[in-house]
């Protein structure tokens, strides 16, 4: 007897017909931390941060202030959100300490994605938060020439630009989500401004093969080179401005509730946070590892619409995901994914990223592309699509390459199921199928007869966990 397991497939779901001995993974029904009250953590976080004196001892009248908040990608919109109880908090407890309203910056830490709009930010934003402080609100921009400071280099030698607004602050509070990340472990902490507050070319020292496709990249892990990166970058950069920043992080769980609320420096937040969030993200199965790995992509998610038909996107949430089933998918195993890819590109958010596919085809890797890299980096049409017209920067598709082809490194093989346009997966390196049921049997040619087979049904478009497989 088969198992019916509905999986993402665009702006629906599609019925798959699995053997009866695949193992079926609801992320919904795992446990984890109970969710606290958001207001009274943040209180308390802020009542005694660790490592550093409570903010009316950092500052007081006169001092300028840079808060910097998290981009659209992470967080969530209700109302117990984090951004939405902490940033009144930080209000409340500047002007406790004499600063003025108008001395206030905020920052929303974008990185290389695109410039949050108003009617975003006022998603996610406290009620009123944009009328209220009309014009002391504002996205980084990685290209503004007179809006970064350049630090130098790192210990380990990625270049250091920053934010020149929360270089020059007085003090600088940075929000984080603390949730897990297949880049590196964990979102927050350093990984925050060190992505969401630099330059493409700062960014490009980590968010490349010479460090995601290290050893210690796969699984996630929390000490890898990518890590210590980040940590380097961040050192450089308190250095740099001559003062520590304040991190207020919370780690997160299923609907972006809030588990615990944390503030201090940056690395002792991430000491404290880590421990709850690894309770959250690392889910241990009780089963041996398995051959294949059955999951869908829905069409519109995380970075964006057109997520799941965009096949560079595309091909970064499979290996993504894999990423984070590695400790469940054995290595040389097979991916199997339901998925449109359609070839909607959504160039207004993503107009590099056809180019970036069309000349991708001309290399066997994208580290070999040092020089496409470089000169669409800096393109002016490019970039000012960045800067003026709510795209992605375009080192951001490399990026996402260099994710993609993690994941034909670790699987033996990935099967998109159901491609309207299935050359454009083919061209990414994936293999193609009509159905489950022939992708299963091509599978078979790489993990030998009767696989071990698991599903994920609603894996994505959530920020699900990381699964291991406990017996060996």
């Amino acid at each position: 007897m088969s198992i019916a397991v509905d999986l993402e497939y665009g702006t629906g779901t599609l019925r798959c017909e699995l053997p009866s001995g695949a193992l079926v993974l609801d992320p919904r029904h795992w446990t984890e931390p109970a969710p606290v009250d958001p207001l009274q953590s943040t209180r308390a976080a802020l009542a005694a941060p660790l490592g550093l004196p409570p903010i009316a001892e950092l500052v007081g009248p006169g001092a300028r202030v840079a808060v910097v908040f998290p981009d659209r990608v992470k967080g969530g919109t209700h109302a117990e959100a984090h951004r939405k109880v902490a940033l009144p908090l930080i209000v409340d407890e500047l002007r406790g300490a004499g600063v003025a309203e108008r001395d206030l910056s905020f920052v929303c830490a974008i990185g290389l994605h695109r410039k949050n709009s108003p009617d975003e930010m006022a998603s996610y934003l406290p009620d009123r938060f944009l009328d209220r402080f009309s014009g002391q609100i504002a996205n980084h921009d990685a290209e503004d020439p007179n809006g970064i400071v350049d630090l130098g280099t790192s210990a380990l030698g990625d270049p250091v630009g920053f934010n020149r607004t929360c270089a020059e602050a007085d003090l600088c509070i940075v929000l984080g989500h603390v949730q897990g990340n297949p880049y590196g472990g964990f979102s927050g902490g350093h990984k925050t401004f060190t992505t969401g507050l630099t330059t493409w070319r700062s960014i490009a020292g980590h968010h490349t093969p010479a460090t995601m496709h290290r050893p210690d990249f796969v699984p996630i892990s929390t000490r890898s080179r990518f890590r210590s990166q980040l940590a380097a970058i961040g050192d450089r950069i308190e250095q740099g401005i001559g003062r520590p920043l304040m991190c207020l992080d919370a780690v997160l769980g299923e609907g972006a509730k809030v588990l615990a609320t944390r503030a201090g420096t940056v690395r002792a937040v991430e000491e404290a946070t880590w421990p709850l969030a690894e309770r959250r993200t690392k889910v241990a199965l009780d089963t041996e590892p398995v051959d294949v790995l059955v999951f869908g992509l829905p069409r519109d998610f995380h970075y964006g619409p057109g997520m799941g038909t965009n096949p560079i996107l595309m091909s970064q949430a499979i290996a993504a995901t894999i990423h984070r089933c590695a400790g469940l998918l054995r290595p040389g195993g097979v991916a199997v994914v339901t998925a449109w890819c359609d070839g909607r590109w959504n160039d207004a958010w993503f107009p590099s990223h056809r180019e970036t596919f069309e000349r991708y085809a001309g290399y066997d890797a994208v580290s070999d592309m040092s020089d496409v890299v470089e000169e669409m980096s800096i393109r002016p049409d490019l970039v000012d699509n960045y800067r003026h017209r709510g795209a992605y920067h375009p080192f951001h598709a490399f990026s996402m390459l260099s994710m993609a082809e993690l994941g034909l490194r670790y699987a033996g093989r990935t099967i998109v199921v159901g491609a309207r346009r299935p050359g454009l997966a083919r061209a990414m390196g994936h293999a193609t199928a009509l159905s489950i049921d022939a992708a299963l049997h091509l599978a078979q040619r790489y993990v030998g007869p009767r696989p071990r087979i698991a599903a994920l049904p609603g894996f994505l478009p959530r920020v699900p966990p990381h699964l291991t497989a406990a017996r060996s």
